[in-house]
């Protein structure tokens, strides 16, 4: 792990799975949604009978389980392909369907317990400034994130303006933040910076125009809904840019990707990573994840990850195809049973506390916000 840390490129992939550890203890408040709680808010949203006019309307719809995601995706596909009344009946079924998405994934507030997400960045994204910047890529729709770096008070780079609204532009990327002093002839780079990808879109984004703009309790915000068919490629921005920024991340030279929550079952993510580690012979790839034990396992004592343990049933073949090649001796990948949660814990501590952090720390205690992280 340490070893991952020091790469010169480091990168972080998350899914569904890291924002379960996200916890309000207000009573009936919401909570992280799995795949079928959007599946189920959905057809609630739509009402059953038109979400089974939907489930009939779409040829694949039956075979791919509840993943709403999957299915929103076949939906849109039938629009472009048909212009008939049908056709407008599955476009208001998408509108309800964003509009339902939205609502149950808007969870996270000020008093959100994102201490997972809030120890991670201050592990991962606190490195050298001489480095590049730490790069979180996430399929998630949710703030956890965004959150989790204010109450951490990190900057973050994810794209967008920042001027009043804030506007989506590629070139944002490759702007950085700097100290300017009077004393110093050149720019100092300021500490706890990382950039954010959200690879499916967010509910704060929305399409203005030709414009993608910030703003909070959208009811459309902007979810990218990728096409496993190679005759859908002519994607416009922002899902272009993302992913070609992950793409580009995994070739570059002395990298380590970490990946936690993600059950590599999207494709056009899952393929890439297998195409680097066949292609990049210097990139690291560590998976904290509990498909490697299955549940009579885990309530043993010992939770090493054996070769010969099988993984749990109904998930992502990369998953063994992973454990093959640590099998045989590919000592560039690192497989650890565990949750977002623990991969915070485990994760190395390795840039000590700066002053001015420690400054930031007694100021937030002084104002009885504690250390910064929601308890």
């Amino acid at each position: 792990m340490s070893v991952a840390m020091n790469a010169s490129n480091l990168i972080v992939l998350t899914g569904a799975g890291a924002s379960f550890c996200a916890r309000n203890t207000a009573p009936n408040a919401l909570t992280a949604p799995g795949m079928g709680d959007l599946w189920d808010a959905v057809k609630t949203a739509a009402t059953d009978d038109t979400f089974q006019e939907v489930i009939k309307l779409i040829p694949k719809a039956k075979d791919i389980g509840k993943n709403i995601e999957k299915l929103l995706t076949q939906c849109k596909i039938y629009v472009e392909l048909f212009d008939n009344a049908q056709s407008a009946k599955i476009t208001n079924f998408i509108d309800t369907a964003e509009k339902a998405i939205s609502k149950r994934v808007s969870f996270v507030n000020k008093d959100t317990n994102l201490q997972a997400h809030g120890t991670i960045i201050r592990k991962i994204a606190r490195r050298g400034v001489r480095k590049p910047r730490a790069k979180f890529f996430t399929t998630n729709y949710d703030l956890c994130f965004e959150y989790a770096a204010r109450t951490q008070r990190f900057s973050i780079i994810d794209g967008f303006s920042h001027s009043m609204p804030q506007i989506y532009d590629r070139g944002h990327f490759s702007h950085d933040i700097v100290r300017r002093e009077n004393a110093k002839e050149g720019p100092d780079y300021i500490e706890n910076v990382f950039h954010l990808y959200k690879l499916h879109g967010s509910i704060d984004w929305k399409r203005s125009g030709a414009d993608i703009v910030r703003t909070e309790g959208s009811e459309t915000p902007l979810l990218i809904f990728p096409r496993d068919s190679k005759y859908q490629e002519a994607f416009e921005p922002p899902y272009l840019d993302m992913m070609g920024a992950f793409q580009s991340s995994l070739r570059e030279p002395d990298t380590a990707l970490i990946v936690s929550g993600f059950g590599f079952n999207d494709d056009h993510l899952s393929k890439p990573v297998m195409a680097a580690l066949e292609a990049n012979m210097s990139l690291k790839l560590i998976v904290c994840d509990v498909a490697f034990l299955r549940d009579d396992v885990l309530e043993k004592s010992d939770h090493t990850v054996a070769g010969e343990s099988p993984v749990r049933e109904h998930i992502s073949d990369y998953f063994e195809r992973f454990k093959h090649l640590a099998r045989i001796g590919d000592q560039r990948i690192s497989l650890l049973s565990g949750r977002f949660e623990d991969l915070a814990l485990a994760i190395p501590d390795l840039v000590a506390q700066t002053e001015r952090e420690r400054h930031l720390d007694r100021m937030q205690a002084a104002r009885g916000f504690g250390d910064g992280v929601p308890s």
